[in-house]
């Protein structure tokens, strides 16, 4: 455990650099899912899909069928070859459709949630499963469907149909894809959650050792558990009382800072 606090510098540490970091993957995995995910999820909330998110998704299912008919176009201007249509009843096109209709249909009900709110309890949950995944084993777990169940059914999904032909190769693969995309950002969202509780449980932790400090009685093992050196035997009380303050602001901020000196 590890005091997570910005240098005198201004430099990011690496708490900062992680959550930029899981920012950017949860919002690229939630572009590229959106066209999956709010099929199997037809009731999120109105501030459930960031703006940002909206947009480069819509940007993509314009452009997903645009790249797919350029490709096949290319590859047939290649001297002595041909490509050969994709066989399947349902393109890359068709969930473009789909997209944008599911979107207009969602924009109505989310409109109505927006001028009243009282429809609503919480604009950012993503609102519960279809009622089918009820009938699979594990799914009382909220996280468990969110992270495995869906993405696995989402993934079988594409491969079955696309093997019977009924999506054509390249929805299939984008289905997949979209899968494995909804699985880590779901688990990005789950991790979010448990590290704030693991915050809380860790800060809890660290404050008897805290009030050891202060004292001058932790020990070489207490102060291990939570990665801290030892202060030299002849360091002056008021910057052992400083040092303890800092630290004590580091773990779990400025009002356990506060407690830690009134005691």
């Amino acid at each position: 455990m590890n005091p997570q606090q910005a240098g005198d510098s201004g430099v990011p540490n690496i708490e900062q650099l992680q959550n930029v970091a899981m920012n950017v993957v949860e919002n690229f995995c939630g572009i590229v899912a959106m066209p999956v995910e709010i099929i199997i999820r037809p009731h999120y909330g109105t501030r459930y899909y960031p703006v940002p998110v909206t947009f480069f998704s819509c940007v993509m299912m314009i452009l997903l069928p645009l790249f797919s008919a350029m490709a096949t176009g290319i590859v047939n201007m290649i001297p002595f070859s041909h490509a050969r249509a994709p066989i399947g009843l349902f393109s890359i096109g068709s969930l473009s459709q789909l997209f944008f209709l599911l979107l207009f249909i969602h924009g109505i009900r989310l409109y109505r949630r927006m001028i009243d709110m009282s429809r609503e309890q919480n604009s950012e949950f993503e609102g519960p499963p279809l009622p089918f995944f009820q009938l699979i084993p594990g799914t009382g777990s909220f996280w468990r469907t969110r992270i495995l169940i869906e993405p696995a059914v989402v993934f079988v999904t594409g491969m079955v149909l696309g093997r019977f032909y009924i999506f054509q190769s390249g929805l299939a693969t984008y289905v997949q894809i979209a899968a494995l995309m909804l699985t880590m950002k779901s688990f990005v969202a789950w991790f979010r959650q448990w590290e704030y509780l693991r915050k809380i449980m860790d800060a809890r932790f660290a404050g008897p050792i805290i009030a050891k400090l202060v004292d001058n009685r932790a020990t070489e093992e207490d102060m291990a558990t939570v990665h801290l050196a030892s202060f030299p035997k002849n360091l002056a009380p008021d910057l052992r009382e400083a040092a303890v303050a800092h630290i004590a602001r580091a773990f779990t901020g400025s009002d356990a800072a506060d407690s830690s000196k009134a005691h």
